[in-house]
Parts: C-alpha cells; structure tokens; sequence
C-alpha cells in the first residue's frame, strides 16, 4: 500500500483550510496541537459554539450542531493536550439542547448563502438522532482525556436521548448517515458500558447489509456509507458487523483512490466552490487518519516534504 504523503500535503497547501493543514500535521507527527487549536477558535463565536463554515456545506455565522462535532473532532486530535473550549462547548450544547435531551439538526439560518437547502429546512424544535449521535461520539472520544468533558452534564443527558432513539430504530429504513452515526456512537459508549453497547447494536445492525453499503436516499447515484463509515477503526463491536476481508479491502480501495493532485475525492455534492475543495482536505484529512488507525501506516510517519 502505497500513500504519497508529500502529495498530500502539497494538496492541503494549494487548497485547503489552514485547519485541516494543521489535522494532517498532527497525523503525520510534525504537527502543534496549540496551532491546531487556534486554527480552530477562527471559527469560534462569542457563545461557546462554532459556526462560519466550519461544517463546509453550513456557511452561515452563527453556531451550530454541526460545527459541534468537526470542533470536538480536533479536540480529540490534540489528545493528550486539552483546551478549555471543549467544555465551554458543552456548555453552549446544553443551552440548544431539546426537552428530550437530543440536539436539533440545524438551528435557524439567518444568512442561507452557501448552505445545503437541507441545513435550511431542519426543524429547530424536533431533536435529531443523526445530529445528536455524532456529535456525542466526537464529544466521548474528547471525554476519554479530557475530564471536564466526561463529567459535564450535557454529555450525560445526550447520551441518554441517544440510547433511547436507537433503541427506537427497530423497523422502516434509517437514513444511511443516521445509521452510519448512531453505529459510531455505541462504538464510544462501549469503552464504559460494553453491555448496553452491545444491546444498542443489534437493532441497528439488521439495517446493515453484509457489504456494509447503504445508499445515502437524497444523494448522488455513487454516494454510500461504507464499512469504514459505520466501523472507522479496529477493536470496536462494530467491526463484528463484516465478514473476513471486508474491511481490508475497503482500506485498500481507500488508499487507491488518492488523487493525481495528492487529495482524496468526495462522493456528495457540494453547495459552493468553496466547500467543494474544504470537503476535498477534509476527505484528505480522514483517509490518512482511518489509514494510521488500521495500522496501515506508521504511528507518526516521517514528513514527506520540507
């Protein structure tokens, strides 16, 4: 398996945000975890929340959700550093969190100028397994070394509504990313309740076919969550889901697909030029995280370029 880092980085430098420049440092062992940080806090508003496009396809202002989960995404990459906007964080998801305990899809969009008609359309008043499952994933994977995280309230309180919306998910089709979010949340809990994770499971996993391809219903014809969409990394009752070899070739069509310009494609569509090459170093950043974290890669592989 073959993976130009060099081109890689070459391609985050031409097109992609400073963050993402700064995530693939980190994964290539060269990187600062404080730059990483500040990378992030440009994205950052008054409120504790994040917002102004960091969710590429979500340009509006104000703080969202979905900016939620890319920010705590960098909070665990930092790991074992902390920062204390994790938990100032949590404190601004307590204050939109619904009467249920779930997280909105989207709140209002004041400004719809480059975002998803999806984003604009959420009901801001119904709480959404998809949102609240990925976000409360990321936010675990952050609890794990940071222990203002682990013990703030919100957390506890979404991961109840979560356990119960999936306990809910037994008939009917879920949406492909639901699915594929709430499988990455019982992932999470499962390092503190491997019982209740494997309970939660089972009424998701009939919804997964053998191949572990479900069509994204809304999508383009070629847009699909894949094995490593439910199941990112080893060790994790996901992975009992796929049968031998499903996953390994999974990992190595990953690695096939970096581009002649050194990035990764993205298989959705995007709302604005812009996203399209944030989404490109996102995609970037995720392959060589998934790739690292499958062994396939060194723990901290030397820099390709100066």
């Amino acid at each position: 398996m073959t993976i130009d880092f060099a081109a890689a980085e070459t391609f985050l430098d031409t097109h992609a945000r400073l963050l993402d420049r700064h995530r693939l440092r980190l994964l290539l062992g060269v990187g600062d975890e404080q730059a990483a940080v500040s990378a992030l806090l440009g994205y950052r508003n008054a409120d504790g929340g994040f917002g102004n496009g960091l969710e590429p396809d979500l340009r509006a202002r104000h703080s969202q959700p979905a900016c939620a989960l890319h920010a705590f995404e960098v909070f665990a990459d930092i790991a074992p550093a902390r920062s204390v906007h994790a938990a100032r964080l949590c404190d601004w998801l307590a204050g939109v969190t619904l009467a249920d305990g779930g997280l909105p899809f989207a709140l209002p969009v004041a400004n719809p100028a480059g975002c998803a008609p999806f984003w604009l359309a959420a009901d801001p008043n119904r709480s959404s397994l998809q949102i609240s499952a990925i976000v409360a994933a990321n936010a675990h994977r952050v609890a794990r070394h940071d222990p203002e995280v682990a013990a703030h309230p919100w957390l506890a309180r979404v991961t109840d509504y979560c356990e119960s919306a999936i306990r809910a998910v037994r008939d009917g089709s879920p949406h492909a990313i639901e699915l594929a979010f709430a499988v990455r949340f019982v992932d999470e809990l499962h390092a503190g309740a491997p019982a209740r994770a494997e309970e939660l499971l089972a009424p998701l996993a009939r919804h997964i076919p053998a191949d572990g391809l479900v069509h994204v219903r809304g999508g383009t014809e070629e847009e699909f969550m894949r094995p490593l969409d439910f199941s990112p990394l080893p060790g994790m009752p996901s992975r009992e889901l796929f049968g031998s070899g499903i996953v390994e070739a999974e990992l190595d069509a990953l690695a096939r697909r970096q581009q002649s310009d050194g990035g990764w494609p993205v298989d959705f569509a995007s709302y604005s030029p812009a996203a399209r090459l944030e989404w490109r170093g996102y995609a970037t950043v995720q392959a060589v995280w998934l790739l690292r974290g499958n062994g396939l890669l060194p723990r901290s592989p030397q820099r390709a370029s100066g």
